[in-house]
C-alpha cells in the first residue's frame, strides 16, 4: 500500500469469511448481490448511494441488502442523521467471503454460484476485441497440498487487488481460478534418469 492512502474500505471488517450455510452461499451467489459486496470493498454505502450506483429502485436494494445481513455478510458499520432520518452505512463483514468445505448445490445437484470464470469472458470481450485485455493462463500437474497453498496465494493477490488506491475514471476487473482439467501432461522421468542428458 503506498504511504499517505487511506486503508480500503473505510471501515473495521474480518480479513477472511468462510462460508458454511447454503443460506449464506444462496446469498452470495445472486448476481446483483454479489455487485453489492464488491462495491463496498471501496467504502461503506447507504442504500440510496448503493442504489444510484446500480441504477436500481431503493426498494430493490434494500431487499438485497436485507438478505446479506440476514446472512452475515454485511453489517451496519455507522449511522447519520440526516434531517430527522437515521441513515445506515453497510459494510462487509470480511474483505474476502469464500465458499468453505460445502457442496455449494441445490437440491437438483445445479451450483448455487455463477462461474466466475464464465462471467469474466463475457464481460472482457470488448476489452478482448479493442486489444486492452490483459491476460495469462497455465496448466501444471501438481501435488494437492501444494494447490491449496497456491490457491491462498491466489485469494492474497484478489485481496491485494482490491485494496489498490481508487481513482481514474476506468473500472478494471481481476480474475483468478484453479480447475481440475484434462490437459495433457509429460510422464514421470523413469528413476533411473539421472539428468544427464546429452544436448544434440
Amino acid at each position: 500500500m503506498p504511504q499517505g492512502k487511506p486503508s480500503l474500505p473505510d471501515y473495521e471488517l474480518d480479513d477472511r469469511m468462510e462460508l458454511d450455510t447454503i443460506a449464506q452461499v444462496r446469498a452470495i451467489a445472486e448476481p446483483l448481490r454479489g455487485t453489492i459486496l464488491g462495491l463496498l470493498l471501496d467504502r461503506a454505502a447507504t442504500i440510496s448511494e448503493l442504489a444510484i450506483a446500480l441504477d436500481r429502485p431503493k426498494g430493490t436494494i434494500a431487499y438485497h441488502v436485507k438478505v446479506l445481513l440476514e446472512a452475515d455478510l454485511v453489517k451496519v458499520v455507522r449511522t447519520r442523521r440526516v434531517r430527522a432520518v437515521e441513515e445506515r452505512y453497510y459494510g462487509r463483514t470480511a474483505r474476502l467471503q469464500y465458499v468453505g468445505p460445502l457442496r455449494a448445490v441445490d437440491d437438483s445437484g445445479r451450483p448455487l454460484m455463477d462461474n466466475y470464470l464464465v462471467d469474466a469472458a463475457r464481460e472482457s470481450a470488448a476489452a478482448h476485441a479493442d486489444d486492452s485485455l490483459s491476460a495469462i493462463m497455465r496448466h501444471a500437474r501438481i501435488p494437492r497440498e501444494n494447490l491449496r497453498e497456491f490457491r491462498k496465494r491466489m485469494f492474497d493477490l484478489a485481496d491485494e487487488f482490491s485494496r489498490l488506491p481508487r481513482g481514474g475514471e476506468q473500472a478494471w476487473g481481476f480474475v483468478a481460478g484453479l480447475y481440475p482439467t484434462e490437459h495433457p501432461t509429460l510422464p514421470e522421468l523413469p528413476e533411473e534418469d539421472d539428468g544427464q542428458t546429452t544436448l544434440r
